[in-house]
């Protein structure tokens, strides 16, 4: 086969930065924000547009991406599947999770979710395997990912496992490996001792405290305070502070709607909005910034570090952002005394099972404000005087 020519240069496939590098007819050079270089073809195969990963940059040459490339394209032009009629090896399993997560990644609310998925492949797998053909990867291979991890690092050697597992159900649904899964196997036959799972709760702070915390935080101008005390009023989760836009922000109205790619529970959010949450809100309306809580590059959210390193940089060291939702829980059961789907509405919870939730469609805002005006004056309350709290029905 004659040298093929295209846009990119071996020099440039190099250095390129994170992104996507066109070759020309649909061969890319895909750069993660890792650093992690890999090529991806993308061709019509019987009229639909279909992505295949053809390898990793640093042992697939930009010669050997192109000769795929035309190799997968020719058979697409015959009507035929590449995966299955292309003269080729079989993928490495690195290749393989590489083009699972390609794949994937519009099913993902959140992209982070997706970085998270690979990135512990990257960190867990790839490393003993990755370059292992997948029809090649049988038990002793997936045990010298988890063995190292099952007791220290439980959870996430769960996830590895379910990850792995994934990988090679494709590589099988694909042609490219035969038999049971070697996950399954192992899982079934109990070959990695029972490990007690370690319920750890976030840290959070006494409700009796905020008040003379939040006293503190006011005298603060670091944008990541702003953050932290807005965090603590609306018991909301730092991704969804840290990343709220003005669009979403309805000061007539009073009230702050989270879109539903943005939550955990993919479901819209509305937020009742009290006068201290807007006192928060209007002084930066000023800064004219995409987002409510500006980090230090224009148009750019805080770094989600930011509200713990605050806490960690005021001597706080045995509580974490997330656990002020856990202190506003307790507060709304110890003293609040509201009821149950209305403090788990305020937490973005879904309440009840499918059917429950397909009657009780409302989510119960005129309530809910009632509750979040309530919490904001004990917040917002002189700590040596906490105000009392009427029961919320």
């Amino acid at each position: 086969m004659g040298h093929l020519t295209g846009k990119l240069s071996k020099r440039g496939v190099e250095t390129a930065k994170a992104g996507r590098h066109g070759d020309g007819s649909g061969l890319y050079l895909v750069v993660d924000p890792s650093g992690a270089r890999r090529w991806m073809l993308r061709v019509t195969v019987k009229g639909k547009r279909c992505d295949y990963g053809l390898g990793g940059a640093s042992y697939v040459s930009l010669q050997e991406a192109r000769e795929q490339a035309q190799e997968y394209r020719r058979v697409a032009r015959q009507g035929g599947d590449p995966l299955f009629d292309a003269k080729k090896d079989i993928p490495t399993f690195e290749e393989m999770a590489r083009q699972v997560h390609q794949e994937r990644l519009p099913t993902w609310s959140n992209p982070k979710h997706g970085d998270q998925w690979v990135n512990t492949l990257r960190d867990y797998a790839f490393p003993k395997i990755g370059r292992l053909p997948v029809s090649d990867i049988g038990q002793p291979e997936i045990l010298l990912c988890l063995t190292p991890i099952w007791t220290e690092k439980q959870e996430t050697a769960r996830r590895l496992s379910q990850r792995i597992k994934i990988v090679l159900d494709v590589a099988k649904s694909k042609g490219f490996r035969s038999g049971e899964n070697p996950v399954t196997e192992i899982h079934n036959a109990r070959v990695l001792p029972k490990v007690r799972a370690k319920v750890e709760h976030h840290k959070a702070m006494a409700w009796r405290d905020v008040p003379a915390f939040y006293t503190d935080l006011q005298k603060r101008s670091a944008m990541a305070a702003k953050a932290l005390m807005f965090t603590i009023l609306t018991a909301s989760r730092t991704s969804e502070v840290l990343e709220a836009k003005w669009g979403e922000i309805d000061f007539k109205a009073r009230q702050w709607t989270v879109p539903a790619a943005r939550m955990k529970a993919g479901e819209e959010h509305r937020v009742p909005l009290t006068d201290a949450m807007l006192a928060i809100l209007e002084p930066l309306r000023a800064m004219q910034s995409e987002y409510a809580f500006e980090g230090q590059k224009r148009n750019e959210p805080l770094s989600n570090m930011s509200m713990l390193m605050l806490l960690r940089r005021i001597g706080i060291q045995d509580v974490t952002v997330h656990g002020f939702r856990s202190t506003f829980r307790d507060w709304v059961s110890e003293v609040a005394k509201a009821p149950r789907e209305v403090a788990e509405m305020c937490l973005s919870h879904k309440v009840g099972n499918d059917v429950e939730r397909a009657y009780a469609r409302s989510d119960l805002i005129d309530r809910r404000r009632v509750l979040m005006d309530r919490w904001s004056a004990h917040v917002t309350s002189t700590p040596d005087n906490v105000v009392s709290i009427r029961e919320v029905s």
